[in-house]
């Protein structure tokens, strides 16, 4: 692991507008910088960066978060790619903790493979463009399939000489280890000598998601019926075939900007569709789906479009690996290539233009198609029909996230309308499925029970959950917890008075934790208390440079940026059907001043927040007060629906005057029209 004082050293160097400059033009806009988003389409800039917060935000489709966060969501980075990404960037030497031997032994053979694979891409790819025999048999090669010198470079293309062993001898040359080249499956040993896997091949590098190398797919030029078409690196600590989709490290952002992943079966296919300006394409290689590829899949986008070639076996492979592709909730649409033709020689064939459109047109949904061709092959056999049915059921029973209600229900309307069958029937068939799975996935852990179960156990209502119409309105009301955690964030270290700070000031109204339903919110305001009075100051930058992402985006939904949601306030609230009349009408005169047709002029905004922090403290505090009086309020009519003496009665009309007297003054105070009981 990368110790605690790599990371702060790494933070510490960190300029965001550097980090996110480098992939986004930004524009100076007072105090901040605009671009356009990365993660989404859009012709009015609204991703916003905050150089003196070191967060970022777009307005359009609500990414936010820090450099690290960002090189994650843009480049795909796992949190510790991210930074030894910045690690090479500021030239920071990489401490790590200490492991175990094993581990530092695996650590140790893993960047091995990674050196011995980047020397091998670069000597094949110089092979391919400057040798005699790369020039005359693999270049013109794809030249003929109409692959183009940029193409070629940019997926690193490379030819293994027919000499028995010149690459064994170039890297031995080099002074690689024998034993950790064999492990790479570039080199084979025969007769106690290293001799080349791969030639007479062209070579095509297999990328992981930070574009190193980590295998090899080698394809065999012209016709050899004893060689396979391709072979591929043998599985080591860096190449899993089950986990690597082809062509993903140049097509991540594609897919995540359109939000869909095209998926087809060849390296060629990905190439000949990059080249197209088709970039959001990979590939499986061939082989059928795995989970850990769906996963894969599910880091850019939801939206699945499977594309193979029309004949039988291109919809057999299709069809492999549809349920685990339900189960992961992925969107499933399959496009099949007319005419014996694959995605590489149709797109050739057609052009880009119409390429999109035959897609675009020809989307099949994956269970109707699957349903459809079954039923075909059925024909009026009914056993095999009735095998049809059961089999629809098995299918459309894996799509069991709550999230997919509405998907399954729907599936089950349309396949009970094909298949001419009673739609209840086919439901309580699907649901007999689902109860069949989770009863056998139940005795397999039996101490668990619920494990299996993607919906929320909701339990049964208890008084203290006040199910009056009244108290509704708190409860769906977090914006003014959202203030509390602005507050102290924004202001916190900021004097109150001579002796005291915003934070005193605030931790000293002894706010009740039961009044905070966020309880993100909450898990904020008391690690900023205990840091606060640790002697610590926990700014705004000290959150958003957590490893929590969770922290970070509360954190950056909380904090100003010149379109915050403080100026958002009341129209948020009418809009979850809060009553607008328990807000602060000064409060909505102070948002007023600021906005100039219809926008925030954030320089006066900040002006005016800079000289008015105290009454904006003053006015969240009390809002919480009148929380818990009305909470105190509601109990108190609970309990004289209760059996009482005339002196118990007595007493409860006593607390219940008190309260509203209680209200009513916080009220006046603060020019707040009260809500009526």
């Amino acid at each position: 692991m990368i110790s605690q004082q790599t990371i702060q050293q790494i933070q510490s160097r960190i300029d965001i507008i550097d980090i996110v400059g480098g992939f986004v033009k930004l524009k100076k806009r007072g105090a901040n910088y605009l671009g356009q988003c990365p993660f989404h389409n859009e012709k009015t800039p609204s991703f916003t960066v905050s150089p003196a917060k070191e967060i970022y935000k777009c307005f359009g489709c609500g990414r936010s978060g820090n450099s690290i966060s960002f090189l994650m969501e843009h480049e795909k980075y796992s949190y510790t790619e991210a930074l030894r990404w910045l690690a090479n960037k500021y030239n920071v030497e990489i401490e790590e903790t200490e492991s175990s031997p094993e581990v530092k032994q695996l650590q140790q053979l893993s960047e091995s493979l990674f050196i011995i694979n980047g020397f091998a891409q670069k000597y094949f790819t110089h092979q391919l463009v400057n040798s005699e025999e790369g020039l005359d048999i693999a270049f013109s090669y794809l030249k003929e399939r109409g692959f183009g010198e940029e193409i070629i470079k940019k997926f690193q293309l490379g030819y293994c000489l027919q000499q028995r062993d010149a690459f064994a001898k170039a890297a031995i040359a080099a002074q690689y280890n024998p034993d950790i080249l064999q492990k790479t499956g570039l080199v084979v040993l025969r007769d106690d000598t290293l001799v080349d896997n791969y030639r007479g091949r062209i070579v095509f590098p297999i990328h992981n998601n930070t574009g190193k190398v980590i295998g090899f797919g080698a394809r065999i030029i012209g016709k050899n019926d004893k060689a396979p078409k391709y072979i591929n690196t043998p599985e080591n600590e860096l190449y899993v075939k089950s986990k690597i989709l082809y062509g993903s490290y140049f097509a991540r952002q594609a897919i995540d900007k359109s939000d869909e992943c095209l998926l087809v079966e060849g390296y060629t296919d990905v190439i000949s569709l990059h080249q197209a300006g088709i970039e959001n394409v990979v590939a499986s290689g061939g082989t059928s789906l795995t989970i850990d590829q769906l996963r894969l899949v599910k880091k850019y986008t939801n939206n699945l479009t499977i594309i193979y070639d029309g004949d039988s076996a291109g919809v057999k492979a299709a069809m492999r690996g549809l349920d685990m592709a339900l189960e992961e909730s992925l969107n499933v649409k399959l496009v099949l290539i007319p005419d014996k033709e694959d995605p590489d020689s149709y797109v050739n064939k057609v052009g880009a233009t119409a390429f999109i459109q035959f897609i675009k047109n020809n989307k099949k949904d994956f269970i109707l198609f699957q349903l459809e061709a079954e039923l075909k092959d059925a024909g009026n056999d009914s056993t095999k029909k009735s095998e049809v049915v059961n089999k629809i059921a098995e299918t459309i029973s894996k799509i069991n996230k709550a999230e997919d209600f509405t998907k399954q229900q729907d599936y089950i309307r349309q396949c009970s309308q094909i298949l001419s069958i009673d739609e209840k029937g086919l439901h309580s068939l699907v649901n007999k499925f689902i109860r069949s799975r989770v009863l056998s996935e139940e005795k397999k852990n039996a101490t668990d029970k619920n494990k299996y179960f993607d919906t929320e156990v909701i339990p049964e209502p208890e008084i203290n959950d006040w199910s009056n119409e009244s108290f509704s309105l708190l409860h769906q009301d977090d914006l003014q917890e959202q203030a509390i955690g602005r507050v102290l964030l924004e202001h916190g270290f900021k004097h109150w008075d001579s002796e005291k700070k915003v934070a005193d000031y605030i931790f000293e109204q002894n706010i009740d934790d039961d009044l905070f339903e966020n309880k993100k919110i909450l898990f904020l305001i008391n690690d900023y208390k205990d840091k606060f009075y640790s002697g610590l100051q926990p700014t705004i930058i000290h959150y958003t440079q957590s490893q929590d992402n969770d922290i970070v985006s509360l954190v950056i939904s909380l904090t100003n940026f010149p379109y915050t949601e403080s100026a958002g306030w009341l129209s948020e609230s009418r809009s979850e059907g809060i009553n607008p009349k328990i807000f602060d009408l000064e409060y909505e005169k102070f948002i007023g001043q600021i906005l100039k047709n219809g926008e925030i002029n954030s320089e006066i905004y900040q002006r005016n927040e800079d000289e008015h922090y105290k009454e904006l403290t003053e006015t969240v505090i009390e809002y919480l007060k009148i929380r818990k009086i009305r909470k105190l309020i509601l109990q108190n009519q609970i309990d004289f629906e209760l059996p009482h003496s005339e002196y118990e009665i007595g007493h409860l009309i006593k607390v219940h005057n008190y309260l509203k007297e209680e209200k009513n003054k916080i009220g006046n105070r603060r020019g707040i029209v009260m809500y009526p009981f």
